[in-house]
């Protein structure tokens, strides 16, 4: 059988395979392979390049997946003293947690992401998996320590501290991106979060943009912010905090009046729609057409931990559904409400039913 005859079978069996990878299974450069791709379109044999229509209509999320443990102070809590807290411990990470959202509101899901060969990484893999998320592109390392976030809580439930042991992370390199590309292209959408390595994020951005992918982004810290390239050309959503935003934007935040300015500045590093979460003060949403501060919707705060990642799944999945950027970011905060109203980092009672009818009430 000839090369290029090679080259159209293992296109029909996986229409999105990648030139890298026919290269090496016809063992030919990557060039040679671009060169008989070209013939073969010229001829009509292919259609062009998207070999067949994304029929997946699945969100793939990129990052972390880890351990939570959260320490809820019974008290206020005393710094360089002894706290009495009550100790929890649940299924956490950025992206893991956004993934779950996600499939609570009726999306498909796989997670890209790493654990360690240990109690932690297998337990976090049953669970996961058994919440419906599939987890085949997930590295298993046998070397490595599953992630582990420690958050000490204030008896109210806001945030004092929070400790992070996420190194595993490194791990996640351009090549394993390369490596699950195949997957990944057929996504509807992609979410990555900041805990990969600064050239994973670059490859995912630049990869996304130059095959038209939606692609949401969560800085996770102003630490990790830093991790991203200058050129963010082709990001659908980014939703930093007030410190992230100030990170992306060089610019400190002294007002309220700040908030469209920073949102500009990001967006002026090729960004289309930019989501500032603010906490107890709800939002600020910037997009190429409209741009606003929307409050949160009144609930009672049990723990803020979580709030985030379900706000961000749920403007991520109404912007799929075809809702512009303050409809998604509305949705987003009912969802925050619904987390925050609960123990959990990902709330049992977060669905678009529930959604629906905290919007529906607090519209009338």
């Amino acid at each position: 059988m000839d090369k290029e005859t090679q080259i159209l079978e293992y296109i029909k069996i996986n229409p999105f395979i990648s030139q890298q990878e026919l290269a090496e299974k016809v063992d030919l450069s990557r060039s040679a392979v671009a060169n008989y791709i070209a013939n073969l379109t010229k001829r009509g044999e292919i259609k062009g390049r998207a070999y067949v229509l994304r029929e997946n209509k699945e969100i793939t999320c990129i990052g972390g997946a880890n351990i939570d443990r959260k320490a809820h102070a019974k008290q206020t809590v005393r710094l360089h003293s002894s706290n009495p807290v009550t100790m929890t411990e649940t299924l956490g990470g950025v992206a893991r947690n956004v993934a779950e959202n996600l499939v609570q509101l009726d999306n498909k899901v796989s997670l890209l992401t790493c654990v360690g060969h240990d109690k932690e990484g297998n337990s976090l893999l049953d669970e996961t998996k058994r919440r419906n998320i599939d987890i085949k592109l997930t590295q298993v390392l046998p070397n490595q320590r599953t992630g582990t976030y420690t958050a000490l809580l204030d008896h109210d439930g806001e945030m004092i501290v929070s400790l992070a042991d996420m190194d595993i992370y490194d791990a996640l390199v351009p090549s394993i991106i390369e490596e699950k590309w195949t997957h990944i292209t057929s996504s509807k959408a992609i979410f990555i979060d900041t805990n990969i390595p600064a050239e994973t994020i670059d490859y995912i951005i630049k990869r996304c943009a130059n095959e038209q992918l939606p692609l949401y982004i969560d800085p996770v810290s102003s630490t990790k912010t830093k991790k991203l390239p200058s050129s963010l050309t082709g990001v659908e959503v980014i939703l930093p905090n007030l410190e992230e935003a100030e990170e992306l934007a060089q610019m400190k935040i002294t007002s309220p009046s700040d908030y469209s300015v920073v949102a500009d500045k990001i967006k002026a590093r090729g960004v289309k729609n930019v989501v500032i979460t603010l906490g107890k003060d709800g939002l600020f949403y910037s997009s190429q057409e409209d741009s606003g501060h929307l409050l949160p919707y009144q609930t009672e705060i049990v723990d803020v931990t979580g709030a985030g990642d379900s706000l961000t799944a749920s403007i991520l999945s109404s912007m799929m559904h075809g809702y512009n950027l303050k409809e998604a970011c509305q949705y987003g905060l009912a969802a925050a409400a619904l987390t925050v109203n609960t123990e959990y980092s990902v709330s049992p009672f977060l669905n678009m039913e529930n959604i629906n009818a905290l919007l529906k009430e607090n519209s009338q």
